[in-house]
């Protein structure tokens, strides 16, 4: 599917458009915009304007007069999501209400048409919606696209999406926006220094690389952005469990949340030199997969114990990293799915985050309840590094403890973080594990549009 079949022009508003009314719980007795009919039809239907519900309005000639939605208590403007599925073709625009936010319910809308329609044939036509003149038809629908592309990504299993298939993503999205593209693969991730990417994906039939994208003036704030490509993670010789590996295809959700991003980034002209490193492996069991008790150097120079095989994305990230900051840019940000530990102190959507930048965080946390895009902010707690302390090498990739995972694995990759002062991790988990009025189960785009308009705050745009 396409966003411009739900997402009308931004030029016109055809004759047969019909009206969404958005209504409160509190303020559907009071709502000024519906006449008696209206509101007779509504009592005889028993509408309560909980959240997601959708009534529509008949016209005396057996057409259709609009279509009410619930609000609830007004708290989740994303339930206009529900509208996608509710409502029968045709164009449809809001007609407002108190105390709503247009912009976030109309991106509510697009991100709940999303389907993904690769492995079976969708049915039929979907309402399609026209904004409303004072928005910013770019700027949602860039929004939108970028969702979009996040969740195609981490929806797509990983026999059709593997290193290979990242690269051919990531030339992709460069192409569209006249980004330039180099990869370092297979054996030269040795020769040119990349030694824990190349252990970590050595066992697949897909050779490991390294993607390098760029865009942007190059006397532009350095921006660069960390993306964690791991196209499907058995768990290495410490292998998952069954249950454990079902969604392990959603194991280079960082990446394509980082690709979102930069998309945006691009899409909106930020005033950045923007780079975008992704690590791409499958961890993989083979004859030649990496052991638990082995001991790899890294690009750092700090040599690295495995105490277990399926703590490897913090091993391609340390690699990553470490090439992102000895460009010692104005800002680096890496997003992973790196930690159950993560889920298990903020469930599934509310993804922790790590930074050295106060301000940053605080442009953050400001932002992510002005979009509507959760994050928490969680402490670099040094004490805890102790916990990846071994005996034989410089660190270990795991604690034994297994306490403060999120926190060990974010204090593990800031050892590779020693030139640039504003570095921030995101540990995502890049699905949504229920349904919801703007997200069907399967992947998801978390913290990329917060993320967009802190940064448009920080560097402004071109």
């Amino acid at each position: 599917m396409k966003l411009e079949e739900v997402l009308a022009p931004a030029d016109r508003r055809p004759a047969d458009a019909r009206p969404v009314w958005l209504v409160q719980a509190d303020g559907l007795e009071k709502h000024g915009a519906l006449d008696d009919t209206a509101r007779q039809w509504i009592d005889r239907n028993g509408f309560k304007a909980g959240a997601g519900e959708v009534l529509l309005l008949p016209r005396g000639d057996g057409g259709l007069a609009g279509a009410v939605l619930g609000l609830g208590d007004g708290g989740d403007p994303f339930v206009a999501g529900a509208l996608a599925r509710k409502l029968p073709e045709g164009d449809w625009y809001f007609e407002g209400g108190a105390n709503t936010d247009l912009r976030l319910a109309s991106l509510g809308f697009l991100l709940g048409a999303y389907r993904f329609g690769r492995y079976r044939k969708q049915a039929g036509k979907q309402p399609r919606l026209i904004l409303d003149a004072s928005l910013d038809h770019d700027e949602i629908a860039a929004f939108a696209r970028a969702s979009w592309l996040a969740r195609d990504l981490v929806n797509t299993p990983a026999n059709d999406l593997g290193p290979d298939e990242i690269e051919a993503a990531a030339r992709d999205v460069a192409r569209d926006r006249d980004m330039t593209v180099e990869v370092i693969k297979g054996a030269d991730l040795l020769e040119q220094n990349f030694p824990l990417i190349h252990a970590v994906g050595r066992a697949s039939v897909s050779a490991p690389r390294l993607i390098d994208m760029r865009w942007g003036k190059p006397d532009a704030p350095r921006l660069t952005l960390v993306g964690k490509g791991v196209a499907f993670d058995t768990g290495g010789l410490d292998i998952k469990p069954a249950s454990g590996m079902r969604n392990m295809k959603k194991d280079m959700g960082g990446a394509a949340n980082v690709l979102a991003l930069a998309s945006l980034i691009v899409d909106m002209k930020l005033d950045v030199r923007l780079r975008v490193l992704i690590p791409a492996v499958e961890n993989a069991i083979a004859g030649d997969a990496f052991r638990p008790g082995d001991i790899f150097p890294s690009r750092k120079g700090l040599t690295v114990e495995i105490g277990n095989t399926d703590a490897e994305g913090r091993l391609i990230l340390a690699d990553a990293l470490t090439c992102a900051d000895e460009e010692k840019p104005d800002m680096l940000i890496d997003m992973a799915t790196l930690t159950g530990a993560a889920r298990v102190a903020l469930g599934p959507d509310v993804p922790p985050f790590y930074s050295t930048d106060d301000a940053f965080a605080d442009a953050l946390a400001s932002a992510s309840l002005q979009e509507h895009d959760p994050l928490w902010r969680m402490p670099l707690w040094a004490p805890y590094a102790k916990g990846l302390n071994s005996s034989v090498a410089d660190l270990c990739n795991v604690t034994t403890d297994g306490m403060a995972g999120s926190v060990t694995a974010a204090l593990f990759l800031q050892r590779f973080v020693t030139e640039t002062s504003s570095w921030a991790h995101f540990d995502i988990f890049a699905w949504s594990l229920s349904a919801k009025p703007h997200a069907q189960v399967g992947g998801e785009a978390q913290g990329i549009r917060a993320m967009l308009v802190a940064l448009k705050h920080r560097y402004g745009t071109a």
